[in-house]
Parts: C-alpha cells; structure tokens; sequence
C-alpha cells in the first residue's frame, strides 16, 4: 500500500570497499541498460532449469538489481536470483484516480512474471498488502522458491496452495546463511502511518483463512519486515524496505552498501530521513523507492504518485548524508553492485 497514505487521503558491516574497488569490473549484466529500455525487461531463466548451488555466489559473482516499482527488487548473484516483494502484475484498482475499491480482485499474469522474475531461489516478503504480495503465490507455487516473510504472510500462503514446507516465518533478528557467502538479515519493521498516525489494512493472522484471498480486502499488513541483503563474501550489501516507517534500535548499526528507502508521502514519522540514514551508517548509495504509480506497466517509464515528494525526499536525503550517493531507479534499467547501468 502507498506509504503514509489511506485510499481516502488520496490515491554485518558493509562491504564498501567493493564498491569503490576493482571488483566492480566483475559484475556481469542480465541485460545491457540500454537494450533494456529498448526491449523491455531482460529475458527470464526457464521455470525448468535448474537452480544454481550455493557456490555460485562468491566474492566475485556477477551482481546486478533491477526494481520492479514499488519496493519490488529483484538480485542476482552469480546465476542466483532473490527477489524482494516482487509485484509485477500491476494491475488497476482505483487507488491513484480516487475510486479506490477495496474489493478489487486479484490477479497475476502468469507470462509477465516469468518474463521477469526468472527462477528465483528466496523470496522476501516485507508485509502482505497486495502491491508487495499478489504475485507471491504464483511465484512460490510455480518456481518451488523458498519464501521469507510473517506468520501473516505464512497464512496466507497457505491458504493460495503454497506448500508449507517452502516457507520460513521469521520475526526480525534472524541471520540466514544460504551458502556461498549470501546472507540475509532479517530485521524487524514497521508499516508507514497515514495523516490520522494510523495504518492501513492493519491485522495479523494466527491460522490460514477459511478461504483463499480473493480480493486485496483479503491481505491485511500482518506486521512489517525489511532485509538485509549480502551478495557473496564480498559483497555488496542492500537494505530494503518495504513501507517508509522503520525501528531505529533494529536498524542501527547494519551499515550497508546500499538502502533501498521508501518514500514517505507525509510527516507522520518524526525525522525519518535523517534517523535512518544515522542509524544505517550513511549508506554508500541511497535509492528512493514506492514513489511511484504501481498500477502502470513495468515497460513504461515510471510515473510519479503525486501524493509523493520524491525531489523533497533527495533534497533530505543530501542534507542528512552528504556522502552519499543517490540513484533515483527506472523499470527498464539493470544496475551493477554500486547502482550504475550496466553496459
């Protein structure tokens, strides 16, 4: 759900020294940046090959990231694929021309997300709304990949035919070795206000629905995660987040490469860039993310939510972390390990 807003309101230690050093001429692209906004997203890996084993990822795998929109990432590390609340689908509910319906039903388009998402071995949830869920399902059930989210998530899962044994509940403080040198931190969250200081879709669930989620009334937020993501022994490492609300005592100390940070669309959440970036260590590499239309096709260039500040958000983010570097993402543009194109 668009961060800080209501339907009503509107619609480890960082691995900096590979990013600044040689080991950047290592990381290989899915698809040069150039082609990808000419054709598109970059060819998926084929639901029947086989995944990669953990030695795959070492200091020298090729690392490259692509955004989906919204929080939605997806990383591959030497032929390794995670994605991060990976909504591709997209489809319309009302939400950005003020006819938000609730009872939307939904959806996945089984082609656009093997087009996009390949065969990916982990999927991170941070919460359940449907723009960070809905593809969830399809993925877990067609790819066999192991999904990381809440006992809400898990329920819900469950209850859209994902085996259970595919799925890890994690709470926040979790550090998960998956071989290779890729770890992920799990780190403890929490969903963004809207200008009442109240949240959207808020609930948990303690057992699976009665029925499948039919529609996006049917996924409440179940409590929030973000993730710490490290790519190999060397790095690099990515902080994403999935709503723009966080806990500071969780979140201190983490020092990533890069943060994946979520625009806020109001002042609920008292100095929250300036916090964060303290907290986090000031990140090499700031990206703005969930500023965006997430109802609009993934082949178009982004258009802004405009309940969004995104030039106010950069304005904080150069004024509380100076020495950082922002990267303001696109759709059709694949990024190495530092957030540059590849070519």
């Amino acid at each position: 759900m668009p961060d800080d807003e209501t339907p009503q309101d509107s619609p480890l230690l960082g691995r900096r020294t590979v990013l600044r050093g040689a080991a950047l001429g290592t990381a290989g692209p899915l698809l040069p940046a150039a082609a990808a906004s000419a054709a598109g997203p970059p060819a998926a890996t084929p639901l029947a090959a086989p995944s990669p084993g953990p030695a795959a990822a070492s200091a020298s795998a090729p690392v490259s990231l692509r955004w989906f929109g919204t929080s939605g990432w997806r990383l591959d590390v030497g032929g390794r694929t995670v994605l991060f609340d990976p909504y591709v689908t997209r489809f319309r509910t009302g939400l950005f021309d003020g006819a938000f319906d609730a009872a939307t039903e939904l959806r996945t388009d089984p082609g656009l997300v093997r087009t996009h998402v390949g065969r990916p071995e982990l999927v991170l949830v941070s919460h359940s709304h449907w723009d960070h869920l809905a593809d969830v399902p399809h993925i877990a059930r067609t790819t066999g990949a192991r999904v990381l989210g809440t006992e809400t998530t898990y329920h819900l899962l469950v209850a859209s035919g994902v085996d259970p044994a595919r799925i890890s509940v994690v709470k926040g403080g979790e550090v998960l070795d998956f071989g290779g040198g890729l770890t992920v931190e799990v780190v403890a969250s929490l969903h963004s206000r809207n200008k009442n200081h109240s949240y959207f879709a808020p609930g948990t669930l303690h057992a699976p629905p009665a029925n499948p989620p039919r529609t996006i009334s049917d996924l409440p937020e179940g409590d929030t995660l973000a993730f710490l993501v490290t790519a190999g022994d060397g790095g690099p490492s990515a902080f994403l987040m999935g709503a723009s609300d966080f806990c500071e005592r969780q979140t201190r100390g983490l020092r990533p490469d890069l943060a994946m940070v979520a625009v806020p669309a109001g002042t609920a959440t008292h100095d929250y860039v300036p916090r964060l970036l303290r907290a986090l260590g000031g990140p090499e590499v700031v990206v703005p993310v969930h500023w965006d239309n997430f109802e609009e096709p993934l082949t178009a260039p982004p258009r802004r939510d405009p309940s969004m500040d995104l030039d106010g958000f950069v304005a904080r983010v150069r004024r509380s972390s100076p020495a950082s570097r922002i990267v303001v993402p696109d759709y059709r543009t694949v990024y190495g390990p530092d957030m540059r194109p590849l070519d």
